[in-house]
């Protein structure tokens, strides 16, 4: 009854363009009245952010550099000493166990620079690789549910491997390929939780996701403060052996993206899923042959995806300016995390003050996008996000006012981070969108690694941190700006049909202009 009910809706504006029934028509016949067990794997799949965000910021307390002590009055040692570098040894003693940081387990507190901030290179360095050359894999070879599990399976077995790394140099590798196989871990998920429900509860699949990233990031402070007194490998086994456990789950409980199987040319294989999910597809078999598209009538091959984008002039300049807005969210959302040390207060809670800053901020994307167009709603929250950024430059170090600006900064961040990611999915077409996205999240890890070098910076001139977070995040947001509007929009599955909606809204605007002009 639903579904005769909106299939005008669904199908009357291409009328003029298409005889045939698109994609989007069939998908949303079959699922746009999202059943329960539909929405049980969605969120499911969602969940698998929490365990990403974990991967994410588990550094912020296993690489900790830990406080010292003098150990004798006869010492030339006084808490008046910046660095025990240059004291003898006996004169001074970690607070804590030496094995509770990689730090004080491999005495890096006076090695090189370079060798101290290998760890943190390589994860990045491991993101920027995969992100690169598994990015296309999902939209073109394995799918999204086999890159899923491919890639979260050893992520997982990378971390439990970290707990028994010997030395830095193994510990910096299994990092590297940690982060290789994490850095597809949050786009496949995001990308398929939203392609196997309808356009009803699309929005809501993807803010659930960022929502669950939320829970990781804030399950750290509580997991590192139990242990505190313990080694770091406790942190790495507790997050990654639950990691994979869920891994196995899903394995059994999700199903392909029936989008994907269709636009592979793979018609059996979505009449399957379409079963599974408790969907009637007989009567409309026809309905999926005449809108099947033929694997040889899309692009193939590894990196066809990205060639398919090049090609087209419309797709690169949406790719650039949701990238360059990504670059400057990112900048801020990873850069804040690391800059709590300067703001003078406890580790633990400036950590868990920040990420609580997630969850509003997941609710407030929930609240808003449905009710705000994705454009306008990005620009504001970027400007906002740099005018508090900025703010924070002139307010003194210790103050509870920082604090509370800073964490209003990075709440406004956390909701561009959302909307952003949200907004990539609906501007790129089923055939690309799995690359697409992957790119926009590369463009965060981007902004991610530029973000230690300004906190590092920052130390001695908050300007160089706080100052150049709000400028960064304040000018690119703009880039938003110049992207169509997606809100209430169907999904396009193809490249030829998300142009034909370029350019029916092209039309669309011509002729507003026009009959304005005449009144």
């Amino acid at each position: 009854m639903d579904d005769t009910a909106t299939a005008p809706l669904l199908t009357s504006h291409k009328a003029k363009l298409a005889k045939a029934p698109s994609i989007d028509d069939t998908i949303e016949t079959y699922i746009g009245a999202t059943g329960a067990m539909q929405l049980l794997k969605a969120f499911l799949l969602a969940f698998v952010w929490a365990f990403d965000a974990q991967q994410v910021f588990i550094s912020v307390f296993t690489d900790a550099e830990p406080r010292w002590h003098c150990t004798g009055d006869d010492a030339p040692c006084s808490p008046a000493v910046a660095s025990p570098c240059a004291l003898p040894p006996g004169a001074w003693a970690w607070d804590r166990p030496a094995e509770t940081s990689v730090v004080s387990e491999w005495a890096l507190k006076c090695a090189s620079p370079a060798l101290v901030s290998l760890p943190a290179s390589s994860f990045f360095a491991g993101c920027l690789a995969g992100g690169f050359l598994l990015t296309t894999l999902a939209d073109s070879v394995l799918g999204r549910k086999k890159m899923l599990l491919v890639s979260m399976g050893s992520m997982s077995v990378a971390g439990v491997l970290t707990a028994f790394a010997t030395n830095l140099w193994a510990y910096s590798a299994l990092r590297f390929v940690c982060r290789f196989a994490r850095s597809i871990v949050g786009t496949c998920t995001l990308v398929l939780s939203t392609e196997i429900v309808g356009k009803r509860w699309r929005d809501r699949v993807s803010v659930a996701g960022l929502f669950f990233f939320t829970v990781g990031f804030m399950s750290l402070p509580g997991l590192a403060y139990t242990f505190r007194e313990a080694s770091w490998r406790n942190m790495y086994l507790w997050t990654s052996v639950p990691s994979l456990c869920y891994c196995v789950l899903l394995y059994f409980l999700v199903q392909e993206s029936p989008r994907w199987l269709l636009v592979r040319g793979r018609k059996q294989d979505a009449i399957e899923i379409a079963s599974l999910n408790g969907n009637s597809v007989t009567s409309s078999f026809s309905m999926l042959h005449a809108c099947t598209v033929s694997e040889d009538a899309e692009a193939s091959g590894v990196f066809a995806t990205l060639q398919t984008m090049w090609e087209r002039p419309w797709a690169l300049r949406r790719l650039a300016a949701i990238m360059a807005t990504s670059f400057g969210v990112g900048t801020v959302y990873y850069g804040m995390p690391l800059n709590v040390g300067s703001l003078g207060s406890n580790l633990y809670l400036s950590v868990a003050y920040n990420a609580v800053a997630e969850l509003p901020s997941s609710i407030l994307a929930w609240l808003l996008i449905d009710r705000i167009n994705r454009r306008s709603l990005l620009v504001t929250l970027t400007k906002a996000a740099g005018a508090l950024s900025l703010a924070c430059v002139a307010i003194p170090r210790g103050s509870p006012a920082l604090m509370a600006v800073e964490i209003l900064s990075f709440c406004a961040t956390c909701t561009a981070f959302n909307v952003t990611l949200i907004y990539a999915i609906e501007l790129f077409p089923t055939a690309v969108r799995n690359s697409a996205v992957g790119l926009v999240r590369q463009a965060l890890v981007l902004g991610g690694v530029v973000a230690p070098v300004l906190v590092a910076l920052g130390r001695e001139r908050s300007f160089w941190s706080f100052g150049v977070f709000g400028i960064a995040i304040g000018c690119l947001g703009l880039f938003a700006a110049c992207l169509p509007e997606t809100r209430g929009r169907s999904m396009s599955d193809t490249m030829e049909e998300e142009e034909h909606k370029e350019k029916e809204a092209t039309v669309a605007a011509i002729d507003t202009n026009s009959n304005s002009g005449l009144v």
